[in-house]
């Protein structure tokens, strides 16, 4: 049998651009503000960050002005939103020094961690890998980058989403317990980061679940908005 595989690479959308960014790998940073440590069960208290990942192809991108479709995924009755900054990696390097970190940043863009809550805690109580509850298709849904050198280094403003226009989470990045310059440097202790890696932030308190006809919203200042409809 002659099997023929389609080459295809993940892109996310550049703000003002026709030129798409590479995916190459999507990092996550997990439990990276204090009241979600709580709500999530878990002492806030600033110990090293921990990080898990998702397919690069679980990209949705989801362009300025218009409101995307993602379908409500299988095996799950607690879908879950997540909102966050992610940062987009332009440029190559490990055991990166925190003074030099944002040397490596080319953007950065608003998006959602969506997670299937009900098989996360349910293979983290029995500590397993959470790749079901997290590392999912269309889990991953993502504004346009806006690059570093046009909106600069973002450490603080307002972070939110709405579900039907009623507020869910909202936040200042400048809560984050880990700095973009601390996750990128220890990160890269583990990894070498390359162009096309994307880094999922945190998220603060408020994460919640969202229903079949449900539109999340989110933002932050200076870097837009997104709009994802659960189909």
């Amino acid at each position: 049998m002659h099997l023929e595989f389609p080459l295809h690479t993940p892109t996310a959308l550049i703000h003002g651009s026709d030129t798409a960014f590479p995916v190459r790998r999507i990092y996550c940073v997990g439990r990276n503000y204090a009241a979600h440590a709580r709500e999530m069960g878990f002492d806030p208290s600033r110990e090293p960050p921990f990080f898990f990942c998702k397919p690069a192809d679980a990209i949705v991108n989801v362009p300025s002005g218009t409101t995307v479709e993602v379908p409500y995924p299988p095996n799950t009755t607690e879908y879950h939103h997540e909102i966050e900054l992610v940062v987009a990696i332009g440029r190559s390097g490990h055991d990166i020094p925190i003074e030099h970190a944002l040397d490596h940043v080319f953007g950065y863009a608003v998006g959602l961690d969506m997670t299937r809550r009900d098989l996360q805690l349910a293979l983290r109580d029995k500590g397993r890998p959470w790749e079901l509850g997290k590392a999912f298709d269309h889990s991953a849904p993502i504004a346009p980058i806006r690059r570093a050198s046009e909106v600069g280094h973002i450490d603080r403003g307002p972070l939110w989403v709405q579900v039907d226009g009623k507020d869910r989470q909202r936040t200042d990045l400048s809560k984050l317990i880990w700095s973009v310059s601390e996750i990128i440097a220890n990160l890269s202790t583990y990894f070498t980061l390359e162009p096309g890696d994307l880094i999922y932030t945190g998220t603060p308190e408020g994460v919640g679940p969202v229903q079949r006809g449900q539109t999340m919203t989110g933002g932050i200042t200076g870097l837009g908005e997104l709009s994802v409809t659960v189909r």
